[in-house]
């Protein structure tokens, strides 16, 4: 259920009239690791499994190829409100001493860490070969646009898509919360095995340092925007060699970082 309808009063000028308007639902997941509770996110119903997977992924606490093992503890107007993970001991990665301790907010993709050097991403700079156009970027931005079935119901969720080195849509999925809808469409590749394929990550909202970390962690070397970027995603995007685009509309775009990734487009 990721739509509930609502009762509301429409005004128009002078005029007003009743109708029903199909709404989001945000709803709390409660996520425990073995039996005990490690977060609490604010999500859209839907797609939990891949969110769960995504999110232990990026945040480094399980990073091993075999799929986890999750159990539904809780239930609530047959929402998911509770879900375990098992994983094994030896199994769990150093982010998980990092534990969460406050309620993660749809908005919020960094809320709960303890102090500011757990904010520190580790890797090795992306060094991307691959170049694409203007137009092949508006094709994946209408092809994810295609695809956000809950919000041209509603308009009030956010999209994530990934795209092959071809430029073809691997995945696509929607929340309520921008970095949830990333976390969902990474963990799904991650189900499948084939998360070495993502190419482009493209998203319907703006950019914020910590999806540039998820697209790092993913190892994916380009993120284009249909808003804006903050200051500090342009920062950690040149830090990591990714390739940052916002303002992604019709024929107009801001490149932030790594124009050379695009075809005749340097800086002057």
């Amino acid at each position: 259920m990721q739509t509930l309808q609502y009762q509301g009063l429409k005004v128009i000028a002078e005029t007003n009239h009743l109708l029903e308007d199909n709404l989001v639902v945000e709803a709390p997941l409660q996520i425990n690791i073995n039996q005990e509770s490690y977060t609490v996110v604010m999500r859209t119903p839907g797609n939990d499994f891949q969110l769960i997977t995504g999110l232990l992924f990026a945040e480094d606490i399980y990073k091993k190829n075999t799929p986890i093992s999750f159990d539904i503890v809780k239930k609530e107007n047959n929402i998911n409100a509770i879900i375990n993970a098992t994983i094994s001991k030896n199994d769990l990665g150093k982010g998980y001493l990092n534990k969460r301790t406050l309620l993660s907010v749809s908005s919020c993709g960094i809320c709960g860490k303890k102090e500011l050097n757990h904010l520190k991403v580790e890797g090795k700079y992306l060094n991307n070969k691959q170049q694409f156009n203007l137009l092949e970027v508006s094709k994946m931005m209408e092809a994810m646009r295609k695809s956000q079935k809950v919000f041209e119901k509603t308009g009030g969720l956010h999209a994530a898509s990934i795209f092959n080195h071809q430029k073809e849509l691997l995945t696509v999925k929607e929340d309520i919360g921008r970095h949830n809808a990333v976390d969902k469409v990474i963990g799904d590749l991650l189900t499948t095995d084939s998360l070495q394929e993502a190419k482009y990550l493209v998203v319907s909202g703006r950019v914020s340092y910590e999806i540039v970390t998820k697209a790092f962690i993913a190892k994916i070397p380009v993120i284009i925007a249909v808003s804006a970027c903050s200051s500090l995603a342009v920062d950690f995007a040149k830090e990591f060699g990714i390739c940052l685009v916002g303002f992604t509309r019709d024929d107009k775009m801001t490149i932030y970082s790594n124009p050379e990734y695009f075809k005749n487009i340097q800086y002057v």
